[in-house]
This record gives structure tokens, sequence and C-alpha cells, in this order.
């Protein structure tokens, strides 16, 4: 049997991420690509050409990643873990990217597909530096340096509270998201320091 004809079987002739019957083609989920079904998934051509960004990102189309997220299947759970990251600027898929749960083994393994793509964009990149210079990624935890008013919030979010699992705002190097109070907000990266 060949790889598309295994994907097929596997997700019922739909696309895994959206569920569109559609123009569907089989995907690769590298970094390391062969060809398997245990490296692959089978994608819709919406699906697939916005996850290779040979199109322009449609919002819109990603709330399928509210039920496709959840799959059991590894390359499935991998391919979504990695487009809510390139969505996080998004409260929606940053909610859902915190709560999902990937075992050791399939997040390593979407980390490194992410890592590995994002390598072209090097020039391109927004980097995020705390008050002390250090380098900020999605995931890490900070501490506030200061009181700061929450505007909208109704609250002061106090200094030397830790802000866990932040997200870039991608095209702000000065700003992240996080946590506060059950409240996700905006922060200056001038008023947090690396934990």
């Amino acid at each position: 049997m060949t790889l598309e004809t295994d994907l097929r079987a596997r997700a019922e002739d739909k696309c895994e991420l959206c569920g569109s019957s559609d123009n569907l083609v089989a995907l690769a989920v590298g970094p390391d690509a062969e060809d398997s079904a245990d490296k692959a998934i089978l994608a819709c051509n919406a699906c697939a050409s916005q996850i290779e960004g040979s199109s322009e990102i449609d919002l819109a189309h990603w709330h399928c990643l509210n039920e496709s997220a959840w799959s059991q299947v590894p390359p499935v759970q991998v391919a979504a873990w990695r487009m809510l990251n390139r969505l996080s600027s998004e409260t929606w898929a940053r909610d859902l990217l915190d709560m999902l749960y990937l075992d050791e083994e399939t997040l390593a393994w979407a980390e490194a597909g992410l890592a590995s793509g994002a390598a072209g964009d090097d020039a391109d990149a927004v980097v995020h530096k705390d008050t002390h210079g250090a380098v900020l990624s999605a995931g890490d935890t900070v501490t506030l340096i200061k009181d700061l008013k929450v505007k909208g919030g109704g609250f002061t979010a106090k200094r030397g509270t830790a802000v866990r699992n932040i997200a870039l705002v991608p095209d702000n190097a000065g700003q992240i998201e996080g946590r506060v109070n059950d409240q996700r907000i905006v922060i200056l990266t001038e008023f947090v320091k690396k934990a």
C-alpha cells in the first residue's frame, strides 16, 4: 500500500485537521520526513498550503483545531501543536495550547520541527528580551519587577508575581502575553525578568 492509501484509511478520506474531503494530499510532518503514515497526515489543500506557507493564514479556518488538536494520532497532534504556536497571538489558540498535553517524545518532535521551520526566518525574527536583556521564549516563566495597573482588568498585577507559560507577541518585541489573576493580559517586556 502507498502512503496516501494508508493515510486515507486512517483518516476515513477526510483532512485530519479540518475534516474537509476536498483535494486531499499526504503531508509529511518533519523535521525528518520519511514516507510512512507515522510521520505524515492527510490534509486538504487549504490546510497544507497554509502550513507550508504558500498561502496566507486564514484565522477562521484554523478554529478546526479546537477538535483536531485532541486527536490520538501523533503526527496530527504535532501538526496541530505547531499551528497553534504559529497562531499564538490569537487568544483562543494560546488558550487551547495551554490545555493541550503531548507526551515527552511527541512534544520533542513538535518542537524540533518548529525550530527547523523557523531557521530560515532568523533574519526577520523578532527577539523578545526581558529588562536585563535575557532572551525570552514562548512557554517561559517571568516575574514582574514592578506593580502594573491592568487596563480594563480592574486590578493591579503586583511586583514579584510569576507569570508562567508566556506567549510572545509575534510582531512586537516589546510585548508578551500571560495570565495574571486568571486573565490573559499583554505585558511590556521592560517590566519582567526571566525566572
